[in-house]
């Protein structure tokens, strides 16, 4: 069963296409990441999914109502946590969640087991203003909010920028256990070692999907050998390896450069001669192990 169906999505703004024919399916109980930049369109079509904004062409359906003439029940089906904190930021924390359950017609009490493991972390914070909660706190807060009517599908827009690393893990554990009460989760995110942790993924880059699928199977059918190479001069070496005759693509990636050969016929030894001769020390280089940056890179 589908929770989420998405035809031929389209949205502009003036002459900026947003979004481009996108097509996806996402099945109940799915964890669905959408991946990509900043611009990549991740959030206009949230959204349009959340009905908050009317695309110029395409349909798409939220567990069978469509987006445009069933609104009212999608909203009450969903939970949204939009990328930019929006909550009250003078209200205190059990201010803001009593808010959110009473416009859903709810309380705290009674859909308190659904967030009690997210909630018991900053129930000791409960009478703190909003505003005042660091980055983590705020997000936790957003996530019972969004919570707190039980809605069967959530969406999350970029959870997780601007988070420490520790609050980032600490996030998509929770993710996982609410996966586990089959709530289907929509999560975007910019941060392509986040794409591991969906069941399947979509790469998206100018309002284009660029692929669809796991994200195991996405490194697995990659048909490219990439190559860690590292010398003294990273700087240097990037233009150096953008200049070599037979490179396919060259890019930074942490404390070495993926290089890639056009004809995947790569000469070790041609390159640390090609190097050397461009004054280049230290070289080193290995085959790497592919990420999901790297296959995006290419696409």
């Amino acid at each position: 069963m589908m929770s989420i169906k998405v035809q031929n999505i389209s949205k502009s703004y003036k002459n900026l296409k947003a979004v481009d024919s996108v097509s996806f399916e996402v099945k109940k109980g799915e964890l669905f990441g959408l991946i990509g930049p900043d611009g990549a369109g991740k959030t206009t079509l949230f959204r349009i999914l959340t009905t908050l904004l009317i695309a110029d062409e395409g349909s798409a359906a939220i567990m069978g109502f469509d987006v445009v003439r069933d609104y009212k029940s999608i909203r009450s089906a969903v939970g949204y946590m939009p990328g930019k904190f929006s909550l009250y930021q003078d209200l205190t924390v059990e201010e803001n969640l009593t808010f959110f359950a009473t416009l859903f017609g709810t309380t705290i009490a009674e859909n308190y087991e659904l967030i009690k493991d997210i909630y018991i972390q900053i129930e000791p914070f409960k009478n703190r203003r909003a505003g005042a909660l660091s980055g983590g706190m705020k997000q936790k807060l957003a996530l019972c909010c969004a919570l707190i009517h039980a809605p069967k599908v959530l969406f999350l827009d970029e959870p997780t920028t601007g988070v420490d690393p520790i609050s980032r893990k600490e996030f998509w554990e929770m993710l996982k256990r609410l996966q586990q009460q089959d709530i289907t989760i929509l999560v975007s995110t910019p941060y392509m070692d986040e794409a591991s942790l969906c069941d399947r993924i979509a790469l998206i880059q100018h309002g284009v999907v660029l692929k669809i699928d796991s994200p195991e199977n996405i490194i697995k059918n990659y048909d490219k050998t990439i190559y860690d190479v590292a010398t003294k001069n990273t700087h240097s070496l990037i233009h150096d390896l953008k200049n070599y005759p037979s490179q396919y693509s060259v890019y930074a990636f942490g404390e070495f450069v993926h290089y890639t050969d056009q004809e995947n016929n790569f000469d070790r030894k041609e390159l640390e001669k090609y190097l050397k001769d461009k004054n280049h020390t230290d070289i080193k280089i290995k085959q790497a192990q592919i990420a999901i940056e790297d296959v995006f890179m290419d696409l």
